[in-house]
């Protein structure tokens, strides 16, 4: 304190400095003056924008000016401003500015604009004020001694301090103190060793020690007049009178800087003992019109604080609150509060702040009918506090807002019931250590009715019941609704003061049960978003009227559920069981299971909603799912199979999958990746709405697809980005294999194909009865390749056949096998052959167009093949007939010369 009190005097010894340069302001800048004394005293950067003198505004005297005063801290506050004044301006007599340095200057006004002085101690002890340089500390005294002998003394007609601040943070204490919005001013005579000051203060004031709040930007009035023996370091309150809040109180005493630090003894009381000063202790934002309130009853307050202020101690304390037979009622209320009594007292009689204990003997109350009754009992305020309560009574919440006029952002309706006494430390609370909690009791409450901007629906608690035992409390019952859902649950907590008291999360473990769980319940609309461009959005990225469901940070649980429909979207989940494990925000699924399709749906993962946007990873197990249900309702499934809907029949599947969940708590299909297989097993196929499955019928017309062979068909798929890849897979039609493989996206733009081994019958008459000319076993079994490439989307497919050119490929095929047997027969089998074969076709196609007036598709296509076919024999035996005639020739050469 000595430190501080020095540092003070540095400080007016800079404005004093500032007044005895004013002489030689013609001479030399008064402002380099200021800075090198500041530069030779203070371990701090002083910095301002101006000084200034005027003789004209406050004529007759002189008033100097200092605008945007600044002391800045060095290491270890580096940066951080230990004082900022807007203005800082002093008056005098003109007389004053020719006076010598040796001389006393006689001030008459010191006015301070927007003060803001801030000291600090950190967890180290270093304290900021500690800005005078060790090596001019002596000088420093030696000046100021002088400066005292020589007569120096502010006689000060006024002084003010406007719009002020003061803060104090002490972090070894974990202690912070504020006064803001000081406006101070009075009058005083410094002149000799004895002064007085008449001042009148107002200002807000904030206390708060180890995160608790004992003030909360409380308004403070003192109009006091003080004694002031300078010699002596005393400072004794004569005629005063404050107020905290509204309620009034006289100060007796004095406060006096000794070595050590500041002995004190003071005395207070109000001095009205009337109830309504108890009310005027309430901050003015909840205490509301007191001076109409009707009150009966007693109330006192009254302290003594006595003792050294020190680094290792405090003063005594014996303050005391008491109320008796108190009531009140507000005016325009219809309720009153009847029957207070209160008897409260902070102590300390060793001076060891750990010492410091407050009793509450008695808090009790009576709204109508229902009487509460309480006590507590805190030890050890700055360190482990150790509390001791209990509360005993009955309250209708309705009945709150009914006497006494809080404004609560929901209305409260419920009746609770307590009677538990509890005895816990904050460091059990703190360490999870449950064997040094000890409660007993129960607390029960009905008809609660809860609501906020922050979820849906109101939600109505019909029975809560919870009975507390040492270490635990079991939630022995729970009923609830909201929306269309109802739920109830059972359980035990491990900590609920911990969540209740600091800031540990909620843990246990629950038994959940609903008949009707509604997922949009539990999620909270906002407005949406309004573009003012006139870019179109697509409903991706248009913002969402609901925001996306969020698991509450505080629990820390495992919840077993068990809930006979959710509704989730546009889907009826029943039967659902298994287990939640919910912890930072996450939820881990165990075990999950339920009804839907027909079937049976397993899941196991991960939901975050940690993120802005919530998060998932799943496996999900599908047993005896209805095709054509799911992959119609369910659009992650439709975007990774859009065919599968023409499939009637049962599934079974696995897909693994994870990505974002969107504002309904549905998958983003722009996020997912993942892989799935599939196994099908059905035979049905409705082909009438596909299609893709037309055209590839008018494609392949020797192919039915309604009666493509599906059964134990198994599908391999991966997904991401957007596309979807199929592994290759294998169906059949008859006789006839289909590999398919290829890849589409979720816009359902495809790129597939199909490659069917075609066996040479399919390919009409007149293929056939080549063939059969050949008559080789071997030439029956030919298939031929014919690939089907699929295109466009799924709703308009395009697709195009290689069948024209592979029907081309089968004829060579058949000629050159053909051809190798004709080497070896001579030329007039091959003329025989020729003549039968090119007459067969002849006459088939003369008797075909007896009988057939109109051509079919099947016998268009038949035809096309079967001209390609004659166009091939043609082509390929014109070459033929000639290389044996060539060789008849020189076989009749060869028997000439035989």
């Amino acid at each position: 304190m000595k430190k501080f009190l020095k540092i003070i005097g540095i400080v007016l010894l800079i404005f004093i400095a500032i007044l005895i340069a004013i002489p030689f302001v013609l001479e030399s800048k008064i402002d380099t003056i200021v800075q090198n004394y500041a530069n030779e005293n203070l371990d701090a950067d002083l910095s301002f924008d101006d000084i200034s003198l005027s003789l004209i505004s406050s004529f007759p005297k002189a008033e100097v000016s200092v605008e945007n005063l600044k002391i800045t801290n060095r290491a270890p506050f580096e940066g951080e401003n230990l004082l900022v004044a807007k203005s800082l301006s002093f008056e005098m007599g003109m007389t004053q500015l020719l006076k010598g340095t040796e001389e006393p200057l006689e001030v008459n006004e010191i006015i301070a604009d927007e003060l803001l002085l801030v000291i600090k101690t950190n967890k180290t002890g270093a304290v900021n004020y500690d800005i005078v340089k060790e090596s001019e500390s002596a000088e420093t005294e030696a000046t100021t001694e002088s400066e005292s002998a020589a007569g120096f003394s502010f006689d000060i007609d006024h002084y003010e301090l406007n719009n002020s601040a003061f803060t104090y943070i002490d972090d070894t204490s974990d202690l912070k103190f504020y006064l803001t919005e000081i406006n101070h001013g009075g009058t005083g005579i410094f002149s000799g060793s004895t002064s007085q000051l008449d001042t009148n203060t107002e200002a807000n004031i904030t206390f708060a020690m180890d995160s608790t709040e004992y003030f909360s930007n409380n308004s403070i009035k003192l109009d006091a007049l003080i004694d002031l023996d300078l010699d002596q370091q005393k400072y004794t309150f004569k005629e005063n009178k404050g107020y905290i809040n509204a309620l009034p109180l006289e100060f007796d005493g004095y406060i006096q800087m000794v070595e050590a630090g500041q002995q004190m003894d003071i005395t207070f009381k109000n001095p009205e003992a009337s109830f309504k000063d108890f009310l005027a202790v309430i901050p003015k934002a909840y205490a509301k019109d007191i001076e109409n309130v009707s009150t009966t009853g007693n109330f006192t307050v009254n302290g003594i604080v006595k003792g050294l202020v020190s680094e290792e101690t405090i003063p005594t304390l014996d303050i005391n609150l008491n109320a008796t037979n108190a009531s009140f009622k507000y005016p325009d209320l219809p309720k009153s509060v009847r029957n207070i009594a209160i008897d409260a007292s902070v102590k300390n009689t060793t001076g060891n702040v750990d010492d410091t204990f407050v009793n509450i003997d008695k808090l009790n109350f009576q709204i109508d009918e229902d009487i509460f009754k309480s006590e507590i009992h805190v030890k050890n305020l700055t360190t482990n506090q150790q509390i001791d309560a209990k509360l005993d009574g009955v309250l209708n919440l309705a009945n709150i807002t009914k006497a006494y006029p809080v404004e609560l952002e929901n209305e409260l309706s419920g009746i609770l019931k307590a009677n538990i006494t509890t005895a816990f430390d904050m460091n059990a609370l703190e360490t999870n250590a449950y064997q040094r909690i000890k409660n007993t009791g129960n607390v029960s409450m009905s008809n609660f009715i809860f609501s906020s901007e922050d979820i849906l629906n109101p939600v109505q608690i019909n029975t809560a019941d919870l009975s507390f035992k040492p270490g635990t409390v079991s939630l022995n019952k729970f009923d609830a609704l909201t929306g269309k859902s109802d739920f109830s649950a059972t359980g035990t907590i491990n900590n609920l003061l911990g969540f209740l008291l600091s800031d540990k999360k909620l843990e246990g473990n629950f038994n959940l049960n609903s008949n009707t769980f509604a997922l949009s319940d539990f999620m909270s609309e906002e407005e949406p978003a309004t573009e003012t461009t006139g870019t179109t959005k697509t409903p991706s990225e248009t913002t969402s009227t609901t925001e996306s469901l969020k698991i509450p940070d505080f629990l820390d649980c495992t919840i077993t559920a068990n809930a006979k429909t959710v509704i989730y979207d546009n889907l009826n989940l029943k039967n659902v069981k298994g287990q939640l494990l919910i912890k930072d925000q996450s939820a881990t699924l165990k075990n999950m299971t339920t009804d839907i399709f027909n079937g049976q749906l397993g899941l196991s993962g991960n939901v975050s909603t940690k993120e802005a946007q919530p998060a998932f990873d799943m496996s999900l197990a599908m047993q005896n799912f209805d095709i054509s249900q799911s992959f119609k309702d369910l659009d992650m499934l439709k975007a990774l199979a859009p065919i599968a809907k023409v499939l009637q029949g049962k599934l079974n599947s696995t897909i693994d999958v994870s990505g974002l969940l969107d504002s309904s708590f549905l998958p983003d299909l722009s996020s997912i990746s993942g892989s799935a297989i599939a196994d099908i097993l059905t035979n049905n196929i409705d082909a009438t709405n596909s299609p893709l499955l037309s055209s590839l019928d008018s494609k392949l017309d020797f192919i039915d697809f309604s009666k493509l062979d599906l059964k134990d068909l198994k599908t391999k798929l991966s997904f991401e980005n957007g596309q979807v890849a199929v592994k290759p897979f294998t169906i059949n039609y008859k006789d006839i294999p289909i590999e398919v493989s290829g890849s589409h996206s979720f816009s359902n733009t495809m790129n597939y194909s199909a490659v069917l081994q075609v066996p040479a019958k399919y390919l009409g008459s007149d293929v056939n009865q080549l063939i059969g000319k050949i008559n080789d076993s071997e030439v029956s079994n030919l298939t031929i390749p014919v690939t089907a490439n699929i295109g466009g989307s799924f709703t308009s497919p395009n697709i195009k056949t290689d069948l024209t050119s592979g029907v081309t490929n089968l004829t060579k095929q058949l000629i050159e096998i053909e051809k190798q047997k004709l080497i070896n027969t001579g030329k007039d089998k091959v003329t025989d052959l020729i003549g039968g074969l090119l007459g067969g076709n002849s006459n088939t196609t003369q008797t075909d167009s007896t009988t057939t007036t109109t051509p079919t598709k099947e016998e268009n296509t038949k035809q096309e093949a079967a001209d390609k076919v004659k166009e091939g024999v043609n082509n390929i035996l014109g070459g033929l007939l000639s290389g044996k005639k060539k060789n008849t020739d020189t076989k009749a050469q060869d028997s000439t010369k035989n």
